[in-house]
């Protein structure tokens, strides 16, 4: 199957901090500078699984990149290079403790809540008569409280994170703002390449100067869900299970195994075969997204490569 990144122990030249994450990996440097690097760690139900998934980070890596590049000029974003497949470099920022989480069409987690009877979730009301999948009228914020590892994000009302203090009125304006605009572009990008983007999140950190920036990744398969836009509405009106492109397949695996991240359940064993498709779907979704070919990047000595990549890169 070839190595994976499960995990990295870097020094770097004028590194003060390492930050680990459920799937990446955040080097802070003397000069506001950060490393993020995206491991080929797999995470679902807020568990990481045990085994990693072949050029997993390189697709979310890239993906993330395409995307804040393509967003630059509606909402400014804290990218500055990418000198390695895994790799991304940028503006250090204090993020918020929020993940501003939107929602075109009642699916996921939402539709787990709505199924189980409620008609609202964060405090924003969702209609009666909905059946999963069905589009919203208008796309609504659900945001989510960051968990350290380990723990589940919490969903969170507007009011509530206003009211508790975890993030300014006027800054949270700013964050609805930029939510709503970055998931308008995310869903003309998807558009133009026959996908549906059914849902999404958004993580937002201030620079030095006190600038908003877009910080993390977004428009993966990691932090969004997709539908193919092909025979949506013919699914929906037979009552179907939508053609998607997210990690949802991975949540479904593990239920119908069994687990759901709760207390007392273990993690099923993943076949290395299962671990080579689940790398196949990233390489599917990464095709799609972007419109071009996945080029594998060699995998030989991915800790060594992404060492000279990098140091190289910070001697410039």
């Amino acid at each position: 199957m070839g190595e994976t990144l499960m995990t990295t122990n870097f020094n770097f030249p004028n590194q003060i901090s390492v930050y680990k994450g459920k799937v990446r990996e955040v080097y802070r440097l003397k000069n506001d500078l950060l490393i993020m690097i995206a491991t080929d760690r797999l995470s679902a139900f807020d568990v990481v699984m045990p085994k990693g998934i072949p050029y997993k980070g390189q697709i979310l890596n890239q993906i993330a990149t395409k995307m804040m590049k393509a967003t630059s000029d509606i909402v400014p974003n804290w990218l500055l290079a990418t000198p390695d497949p895994n790799v991304a470099i940028g503006q250090a920022c204090e993020p918020f403790k929020v993940e501003m989480v939107i929602r075109g069409y009642l699916s996921g987690h939402a539709a787990r809540e709505y199924k189980a009877g409620k008609r609202a979730l964060c405090g924003v009301p969702m209609p009666d008569g909905m059946i999963e999948n069905d589009k919203f009228k208008e796309p609504i914020i659900t945001p989510a409280t960051k968990a350290e590892e380990g723990n589940h994000d919490e969903d969170i009302s507007r009011e509530d994170i206003i009211k508790r203090g975890i993030v300014s009125e006027q800054d949270y304006e700013i964050l609805e703002n930029y939510t709503r605009a970055l998931y308008k572009r995310g869903t003309e990008i998807a558009k133009q390449r026959g996908l549906l983007l059914v849902d999404t999140k958004y993580e937002f950190g201030k620079n030095k100067a006190g600038e908003i920036l877009l910080i993390d990744e977004i428009h993966t398969p990691d932090s969004s869900r997709y539908f193919y836009a092909e025979g949506y509405e013919e699914r929906q009106s037979r009552g179907e299970g939508q053609k998607q492109l997210s990690k949802e397949f991975v949540r479904q695996w593990l239920i119908s195994n069994g687990f759901q991240g709760l207390e007392g359940q273990t993690v099923p064993e993943m076949s290395d075969e299962y671990i080579i498709t689940v790398s196949e779907r990233y390489i599917e979704l990464y095709e799609n997204i972007t419109g071009e070919p996945f080029v594998k990047a060699d995998i030989s000595n991915i800790q060594e490569r992404i060492e000279k990549n990098v140091l190289k890169y910070l001697e410039k």
